[in-house]
């Protein structure tokens, strides 16, 4: 049997926190604006484990106002998602996500981010795609106010 699930993340680009997307600290003059570390790629595919699980979605699981959760590392979030995964016995076949910022460039960090996530998983790099775009100057994302996520993961019963 298998399950689909698909996730999206969106944060305001703000002065004063860190950018960490995927997992990987990123050198930039701002950071992602949220409760947690703001990792919205890592959000994303949370919300697409959840989806595939029919188990609601990030901020349920953990909520903004719970303040255990205050400045959040994502990963140790992502970790504890995984272990629900595998509680109902799936594993995870592959994940396709997508960054999209104007700045900074995502490319060169990516091989350092499919590796966290690997870490994570525990699954292989080719079963991990992360890829980078940006809005061409359009929207909020264009003009450098925010950084968006998606994924899509394919679970299968063990």
């Amino acid at each position: 049997m298998y399950r689909i699930g698909t996730g999206y993340d969106i944060h305001k680009l703000s002065e004063g926190r860190d950018l960490i997307i995927g997992g990987v600290k990123i050198t930039h003059e701002k950071g992602l604006m949220g409760h947690s570390d703001a990792d919205v790629l890592i959000h994303a595919i949370i919300d697409a484990m959840l989806g595939a699980l029919a188990l609601s979605d990030i901020g349920t699981l953990f909520p903004d106002t719970d303040k255990k959760y205050k400045n959040a590392d994502s990963a140790v979030l992502l970790k504890k998602v995984y272990e629900l995964v595998q509680a109902r016995k799936y594993t995870i076949e592959n994940l396709d996500s997508n960054i999209i910022a104007q700045r900074p460039k995502m490319m060169p960090y990516i091989p350092k981010m499919r590796e966290k996530l690997c870490e994570i998983l525990n699954i292989e790099e080719n079963r991990i795609s992360i890829k980078a775009k940006t809005n061409e100057k359009m929207d909020a994302v264009g003009q450098e106010l925010a950084i968006e996520a998606n994924a899509v993961i394919l679970l299968k019963k063990i």
